[in-house]
Protein backbone atom coordinates (compact mmCIF):
# COMPACT_ATOMS: atom_id res chain seq x y z
CA UNK A 1 0.00 0.00 0.00
CA UNK A 2 1.65 3.34 -0.95
CA UNK A 3 2.44 5.72 1.47
CA UNK A 4 -0.01 8.57 2.19
CA UNK A 5 1.91 11.97 1.15
CA UNK A 6 1.32 15.85 2.05
CA UNK A 7 2.78 19.25 0.90
CA UNK A 8 4.00 21.82 3.06
CA UNK A 9 5.24 25.28 3.11
CA UNK A 10 8.74 24.67 5.24
CA UNK A 11 10.62 27.38 6.74
CA UNK A 12 14.46 26.04 6.66
CA UNK A 13 16.34 29.05 8.20
CA UNK A 14 14.78 32.41 9.52
CA UNK A 15 15.39 35.02 7.27
CA UNK A 16 14.52 32.67 3.68
CA UNK A 17 11.64 31.94 1.73
CA UNK A 18 9.69 29.05 2.57
CA UNK A 19 9.97 26.24 0.53
CA UNK A 20 7.33 23.41 -0.91
CA UNK A 21 8.19 20.40 0.40
CA UNK A 22 6.50 16.99 0.11
CA UNK A 23 6.40 14.54 3.04
CA UNK A 24 4.45 11.39 4.25
CA UNK A 25 1.37 12.76 5.74
CA UNK A 26 1.44 12.18 9.69
CA UNK A 27 -0.31 10.41 12.20
CA UNK A 28 -1.91 11.16 14.83
CA UNK A 29 -0.53 10.37 18.48
CA UNK A 30 -2.73 9.84 21.37
CA UNK A 31 -4.95 12.68 21.93
CA UNK A 32 -4.04 14.13 18.74
CA UNK A 33 -6.08 14.49 15.20
CA UNK A 34 -5.06 14.26 11.90
CA UNK A 35 -6.64 17.71 9.81
CA UNK A 36 -6.90 18.16 6.44
CA UNK A 37 -6.45 22.06 5.76
CA UNK A 38 -8.83 23.87 3.42
CA UNK A 39 -7.92 27.21 4.59
CA UNK A 40 -5.04 28.78 6.66
CA UNK A 41 -5.03 32.17 7.38
CA UNK A 42 -1.68 34.14 7.45
CA UNK A 43 -1.00 36.13 10.32
CA UNK A 44 1.73 38.71 11.28
CA UNK A 45 3.04 36.27 14.04
CA UNK A 46 3.87 34.00 10.97
CA UNK A 47 5.98 37.27 9.52
CA UNK A 48 8.11 37.46 12.70
CA UNK A 49 8.61 33.67 12.62
CA UNK A 50 9.74 33.66 9.34
CA UNK A 51 12.04 36.60 9.88
CA UNK A 52 13.69 35.53 12.53
CA UNK A 53 12.00 38.16 15.73
CA UNK A 54 10.96 35.33 17.24
CA UNK A 55 13.23 33.39 18.91
CA UNK A 56 13.67 29.49 19.03
CA UNK A 57 11.06 28.10 16.70
CA UNK A 58 11.19 24.68 15.73
CA UNK A 59 13.22 23.60 12.67
CA UNK A 60 12.12 23.17 10.08
CA UNK A 61 8.88 24.34 10.83
CA UNK A 62 5.20 24.18 8.94
CA UNK A 63 4.42 27.99 9.62
CA UNK A 64 0.52 28.53 10.49
CA UNK A 65 -1.94 29.16 13.32
CA UNK A 66 -5.10 29.83 11.45
CA UNK A 67 -6.40 26.85 10.67
CA UNK A 68 -9.71 25.45 9.19
CA UNK A 69 -10.17 21.98 8.08
CA UNK A 70 -11.79 18.54 8.80
CA UNK A 71 -10.73 15.52 10.92
CA UNK A 72 -9.98 13.02 8.82
CA UNK A 73 -8.17 10.38 11.61
CA UNK A 74 -8.61 10.35 15.31
CA UNK A 75 -5.56 9.26 17.76
CA UNK A 76 -5.79 7.15 20.50
CA UNK A 77 -7.89 8.22 23.49
CA UNK A 78 -9.89 11.44 21.33
CA UNK A 79 -12.93 11.96 22.37
CA UNK A 80 -16.06 14.54 21.26
CA UNK A 81 -14.40 14.81 17.68
CA UNK A 82 -15.38 12.29 14.80
CA UNK A 83 -13.82 11.90 10.97
CA UNK A 84 -15.36 14.14 9.07
CA UNK A 85 -16.00 17.10 11.37
CA UNK A 86 -14.80 20.94 10.58
CA UNK A 87 -12.94 22.06 13.08
CA UNK A 88 -10.38 25.50 13.71
CA UNK A 89 -6.65 24.71 15.45
CA UNK A 90 -5.66 28.17 16.77
CA UNK A 91 -1.82 29.45 17.84
CA UNK A 92 -2.02 27.59 21.58
CA UNK A 93 -1.19 24.03 20.70
CA UNK A 94 -0.49 22.78 24.14
CA UNK A 95 0.57 23.26 27.82
CA UNK A 96 1.33 22.16 30.68
CA UNK A 97 -1.28 21.90 32.90
CA UNK A 98 1.12 21.54 36.06
CA UNK A 99 2.44 24.86 36.19
CA UNK A 100 1.08 27.92 38.42
CA UNK A 101 -0.14 29.53 35.55
CA UNK A 102 -1.98 26.54 34.16
CA UNK A 103 -3.60 26.06 37.48
CA UNK A 104 -4.68 29.52 38.06
CA UNK A 105 -6.96 29.25 35.01
CA UNK A 106 -4.11 31.48 33.03
CA UNK A 107 -2.79 28.87 30.87
CA UNK A 108 -1.89 31.47 28.16
CA UNK A 109 1.09 32.27 30.05
CA UNK A 110 1.87 28.48 30.60
CA UNK A 111 5.55 27.70 31.33
CA UNK A 112 5.86 25.21 28.86
CA UNK A 113 3.72 25.61 25.86
CA UNK A 114 3.71 24.54 22.59
CA UNK A 115 2.39 27.14 19.52
CA UNK A 116 1.10 26.09 16.31
CA UNK A 117 3.36 27.38 13.75
CA UNK A 118 5.86 28.08 15.69
CA UNK A 119 6.82 25.26 18.20
CA UNK A 120 5.14 22.70 16.38
CA UNK A 121 4.18 22.74 12.85
CA UNK A 122 0.80 24.32 11.59
CA UNK A 123 -0.84 24.75 8.54
CA UNK A 124 0.45 26.33 5.86
CA UNK A 125 -0.01 22.70 4.44
CA UNK A 126 -2.53 20.18 3.19
CA UNK A 127 -2.49 18.58 6.93
CA UNK A 128 -1.72 19.41 10.18
CA UNK A 129 -1.36 17.32 12.99
CA UNK A 130 -3.09 19.31 16.34
CA UNK A 131 -3.73 18.33 20.16
CA UNK A 132 -7.26 17.83 19.72
CA UNK A 133 -8.02 19.44 23.47
CA UNK A 134 -7.17 22.54 21.53
CA UNK A 135 -9.45 22.68 18.39
CA UNK A 136 -12.63 23.98 18.53
CA UNK A 137 -15.76 22.71 16.42
CA UNK A 138 -16.85 25.40 13.99
CA UNK A 139 -20.05 23.97 12.93
CA UNK A 140 -21.77 23.69 9.67
CA UNK A 141 -21.67 27.59 8.59
CA UNK A 142 -19.66 30.00 7.00
CA UNK A 143 -16.92 29.91 4.58
CA UNK A 144 -13.95 28.29 5.34
CA UNK A 145 -11.41 30.83 4.16
CA UNK A 146 -13.51 33.63 5.63
CA UNK A 147 -13.49 31.81 8.92
CA UNK A 148 -9.70 31.18 8.97
CA UNK A 149 -8.82 34.86 10.24
CA UNK A 150 -10.82 34.26 13.67
CA UNK A 151 -8.56 31.68 14.92
CA UNK A 152 -6.02 34.05 15.85
CA UNK A 153 -7.01 37.67 14.38
CA UNK A 154 -10.10 37.31 16.29
CA UNK A 155 -9.22 35.38 19.36
CA UNK A 156 -5.92 37.58 20.35
CA UNK A 157 -8.35 40.37 19.05
CA UNK A 158 -10.79 39.56 21.32
CA UNK A 159 -8.36 38.88 24.29
CA UNK A 160 -6.87 42.36 23.46
CA UNK A 161 -10.49 43.96 23.25
CA UNK A 162 -11.89 42.49 26.69
CA UNK A 163 -8.30 43.63 28.25
CA UNK A 164 -8.88 47.45 26.95
CA UNK A 165 -12.17 47.52 29.14
CA UNK A 166 -15.95 49.04 28.47
CA UNK A 167 -15.08 52.37 27.37
CA UNK A 168 -17.10 54.02 24.66
CA UNK A 169 -14.04 55.71 22.45
CA UNK A 170 -11.67 53.05 21.33
CA UNK A 171 -8.40 53.41 19.14
CA UNK A 172 -7.14 50.53 17.03
CA UNK A 173 -3.64 51.38 15.58
CA UNK A 174 -2.86 49.12 12.86
CA UNK A 175 -5.93 48.40 10.62
CA UNK A 176 -5.19 44.88 9.46
CA UNK A 177 -6.73 41.53 10.18
CA UNK A 178 -7.53 41.75 14.34
CA UNK A 179 -8.83 45.58 13.63
CA UNK A 180 -11.20 45.14 10.84
CA UNK A 181 -12.74 42.03 13.41
CA UNK A 182 -12.82 43.83 16.59
CA UNK A 183 -14.57 47.06 14.64
CA UNK A 184 -17.73 44.79 13.76
CA UNK A 185 -17.65 44.07 17.05
CA UNK A 186 -17.25 47.02 18.86
CA UNK A 187 -19.99 48.59 16.39
CA UNK A 188 -22.25 46.12 17.53
CA UNK A 189 -21.87 46.72 21.26
CA UNK A 190 -22.44 50.44 20.77
CA UNK A 191 -18.95 51.89 21.00
CA UNK A 192 -16.93 53.98 18.59
CA UNK A 193 -13.83 53.14 17.10
CA UNK A 194 -10.92 55.32 16.02
CA UNK A 195 -8.46 53.81 12.89
CA UNK A 196 -5.58 54.18 13.27
CA UNK A 197 -3.22 53.64 10.38
CA UNK A 198 0.41 54.52 8.17
CA UNK A 199 0.29 57.72 6.95
CA UNK A 200 -0.98 57.92 3.76
CA UNK A 201 -3.04 54.73 3.64
CA UNK A 202 -6.12 56.07 2.51
CA UNK A 203 -7.18 52.44 1.63
CA UNK A 204 -7.28 51.18 4.94
CA UNK A 205 -8.72 54.59 6.28
CA UNK A 206 -12.09 54.42 3.65
CA UNK A 207 -11.88 50.61 5.12
CA UNK A 208 -12.42 51.54 8.32
CA UNK A 209 -14.69 54.26 7.76
CA UNK A 210 -16.78 51.57 5.45
CA UNK A 211 -17.10 49.59 8.75
CA UNK A 212 -18.43 51.98 10.71
CA UNK A 213 -15.06 54.00 12.27
CA UNK A 214 -16.20 57.43 13.08
CA UNK A 215 -12.70 58.55 12.38
CA UNK A 216 -9.74 57.31 10.89
CA UNK A 217 -6.35 58.39 10.12
CA UNK A 218 -3.01 58.61 10.61
CA UNK A 219 -1.11 57.43 13.93
CA UNK A 220 0.57 60.40 13.98
CA UNK A 221 -2.32 62.33 14.32
CA UNK A 222 -4.67 62.74 17.37
CA UNK A 223 -8.39 61.92 17.39
CA UNK A 224 -10.88 64.50 17.99
CA UNK A 225 -11.77 63.44 21.66
CA UNK A 226 -9.73 61.68 24.10
CA UNK A 227 -9.63 57.53 23.90
CA UNK A 228 -11.13 55.55 26.92
CA UNK A 229 -8.57 53.18 25.74
CA UNK A 230 -6.36 52.19 22.80
CA UNK A 231 -4.92 48.82 21.32
CA UNK A 232 -1.93 48.48 19.35
CA UNK A 233 -1.59 45.72 16.58
CA UNK A 234 1.22 47.04 14.48
CA UNK A 235 4.33 45.81 15.83
CA UNK A 236 5.44 49.78 16.06
CA UNK A 237 7.38 50.52 19.42
CA UNK A 238 6.52 54.35 18.82
CA UNK A 239 2.99 54.08 18.83
CA UNK A 240 3.34 53.46 22.99
CA UNK A 241 4.09 56.79 23.63
CA UNK A 242 1.39 58.17 20.88
CA UNK A 243 -1.26 55.78 21.80
CA UNK A 244 -0.79 57.54 25.53
CA UNK A 245 -0.86 60.63 24.18
CA UNK A 246 -4.32 59.99 22.81
CA UNK A 247 -5.95 58.83 25.60
CA UNK A 248 -7.75 59.86 28.77
CA UNK A 249 -7.03 60.17 32.39
CA UNK A 250 -7.32 56.68 33.21
CA UNK A 251 -7.00 55.32 29.94
CA UNK A 252 -5.66 52.14 28.87
CA UNK A 253 -3.44 50.63 25.85
CA UNK A 254 -3.26 47.45 25.35
CA UNK A 255 0.06 46.07 23.15
CA UNK A 256 -1.46 43.23 21.32
CA UNK A 257 1.20 41.60 19.42
CA UNK A 258 3.68 38.69 20.17
CA UNK A 259 6.47 41.41 18.83
CA UNK A 260 6.87 45.03 18.83
CA UNK A 261 10.04 46.99 17.58
CA UNK A 262 11.57 49.02 20.86
CA UNK A 263 9.47 51.50 23.27
CA UNK A 264 11.15 54.78 22.67
CA UNK A 265 11.65 56.65 25.80
CA UNK A 266 8.84 59.29 26.58
CA UNK A 267 7.93 61.94 29.28
CA UNK A 268 6.38 60.55 32.69
CA UNK A 269 3.76 62.73 32.44
CA UNK A 270 2.59 60.98 29.35
CA UNK A 271 1.83 58.10 31.60
CA UNK A 272 0.81 59.96 34.71
CA UNK A 273 -2.86 60.06 35.69
CA UNK A 274 -3.13 56.95 36.16
CA UNK A 275 -2.83 56.05 32.53
CA UNK A 276 -1.93 52.11 31.71
CA UNK A 277 0.71 50.06 29.80
CA UNK A 278 -0.56 46.28 29.35
CA UNK A 279 0.14 43.58 27.09
CA UNK A 280 -1.51 40.20 25.46
CA UNK A 281 0.14 37.21 25.59
CA UNK A 282 -1.27 34.39 23.33
CA UNK A 283 -4.87 33.22 24.36
CA UNK A 284 -6.62 30.61 25.96
CA UNK A 285 -9.56 28.22 25.51
CA UNK A 286 -12.15 30.37 27.31
CA UNK A 287 -11.63 32.74 25.01
CA UNK A 288 -11.92 30.95 21.98
CA UNK A 289 -15.07 29.46 23.41
CA UNK A 290 -16.10 33.22 23.90
CA UNK A 291 -15.20 34.66 21.06
CA UNK A 292 -16.37 31.27 18.16
CA UNK A 293 -19.91 31.94 19.84
CA UNK A 294 -20.24 36.06 20.25
CA UNK A 295 -19.30 36.57 16.13
CA UNK A 296 -21.78 35.07 14.57
CA UNK A 297 -24.35 37.07 16.63
CA UNK A 298 -22.36 39.95 16.06
CA UNK A 299 -22.98 39.19 12.35
CA UNK A 300 -18.96 39.44 12.07
CA UNK A 301 -17.52 39.18 8.00
CA UNK A 302 -14.02 39.12 7.37
CA UNK A 303 -12.75 40.30 4.29
CA UNK A 304 -10.08 38.00 3.28
CA UNK A 305 -7.73 37.71 0.34
CA UNK A 306 -7.10 34.22 -0.93
CA UNK A 307 -3.54 32.81 -2.52
CA UNK A 308 -2.56 29.19 -3.74
CA UNK A 309 -0.55 27.13 -0.61
CA UNK A 310 2.52 27.33 -3.38
CA UNK A 311 1.82 31.40 -2.94
CA UNK A 312 1.98 31.37 0.49
CA UNK A 313 5.57 33.91 0.17
CA UNK A 314 3.96 36.14 -2.09
CA UNK A 315 0.65 36.45 0.42
CA UNK A 316 3.79 37.03 3.40
CA UNK A 317 5.31 39.67 1.03
CA UNK A 318 2.12 41.78 0.56
CA UNK A 319 1.15 41.40 4.10
CA UNK A 320 4.73 42.95 5.02
CA UNK A 321 4.18 45.63 2.56
CA UNK A 322 0.93 46.50 3.62
CA UNK A 323 -0.69 46.14 0.85
CA UNK A 324 -3.60 43.53 2.30
CA UNK A 325 -7.11 44.87 3.36
CA UNK A 326 -8.69 42.14 5.88
CA UNK A 327 -6.80 39.41 5.88
CA UNK A 328 -4.54 37.03 3.78
CA UNK A 329 -5.47 33.00 3.73
CA UNK A 330 -3.92 30.30 1.94
CA UNK A 331 -5.78 27.44 0.03
CA UNK A 332 -4.21 23.87 0.01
Amino acid sequence: MAMAMMRAMVLERPGTALVMRERPAPSPGPGEVLVAVSACGVCRTDLHVVDGELPEPKLPVVPGHEIVGEVVALGPGVEGFAVGQRVGVPWLGHTCGVCPYCREGRENLCDAPLFTGYTRDGGYATHVVADARYCFPLGEGGDDAALAPLLCAGLIGWRSYRMAGEGKALGLYGFGAAAHILTQVAIWQGREVYAFTRRGDEASQRFARALGAVWAGSSDERPPRPLDAAIIFAPVGALVPAALQAVRKGGRVVCGGIHMSDVPSFPYRWLWEERSIVSVANLTREDAREFLALAPLAGVKTEVTRYPLAQANDALADLRAGRLQGAAVLIP
